[in-house]
């Protein structure tokens, strides 16, 4: 059986996938299999780190956050991202994984503080690490917090699970049209304003030559496929 092509990864995952096919919540059995599939790849021997969105809590209280003041809807959102770090912690530790919250918010009662080189020891031992929290910081998305994190923990690539095959020229859930890049560099996405990935994110990524995986989380095996190095998705760098 041949090896992991990434010794280290950092995944990131939106709120939303751990809805399943509903628009609010989360979805107990569309998270165990996504859990089995992180699973799968970490006992291959590949560090994983996860961070995680919170839209699928955020999403169903929007409507209340319009006209609130930016900051307090941006705490309201990280603090969402918790929730689902823990849902996660939860259903991996069900499935025999050790596993790590590390919030950058602190909350000593329910999560470890954020402590990068305690992240990295951790990830040495084979445990998920699943990074809370967003950034702490208002006004940064949590691509741009996937992105801090995996320049931290020197992760070889950042791997964007999404709801569709890779990066379009446009938006391929409203135009039947839609070409799927296999490859394509930092500056393409920028200037093309290709919006799978927050803008601030592919910059920081390009300036520290991070690469950049968007794949398919709804096919099953891909997370696999993707730590092995096969083709899946689009790669950005």
């Amino acid at each position: 059986m041949s090896e992991p092509r990434y010794r280290r990864i950092l995944l990131k995952l939106s709120g939303e996938v751990l809805a399943g096919g509903a628009s609010f919540g989360i979805d107990a059995d569309r998270t165990a299999g996504l859990a089995a599939e992180v699973t799968e790849v970490a006992r291959r021997g590949v560090e994983v780190g996860l961070v995680v969105g919170g839209g699928n809590f955020f999403r169903g209280v929007a409507p209340a956050a319009r006209g609130m003041d930016r900051v307090t809807a941006d705490n309201m959102g990280m603090l969402a991202t918790v929730i689902n770090a823990l849902a996660l912690q939860d259903v991996l530790e069900r499935q025999g994984m050790a596993t790590r919250v590390m919030s950058a918010i602190q909350m000593p009662q329910v999560a470890e503080p954020y402590i990068r080189r305690r992240a990295i020891r951790h990830l040495e031992k084979g445990r998920i690490v699943i990074f809370a929290g967003g950034t702490s910081n208002p006004f940064f998305s949590t691509d741009t917090a996937a992105t801090l994190r995996a320049l931290e923990i020197r992760a070889e690539v950042m791997a964007k699970a999404t709801r569709v095959d890779g990066v379009y020229d446009k938006d391929p859930l409203k135009h039947s049209d839609a070409v799927l890049y296999p490859e394509i560099s930092y500056l393409e996405v920028l200037s093309g304003g290709l919006g799978v990935i927050d803008a601030a994110a592919v910059a920081m990524c390009r300036d520290n030559r991070l690469p950049v995986i968007v794949f398919n989380l709804n096919k099953s095996g891909n997370s696999m496929r993707m730590s092995m190095g096969e083709p899946v998705g689009t790669l950005i760098h």
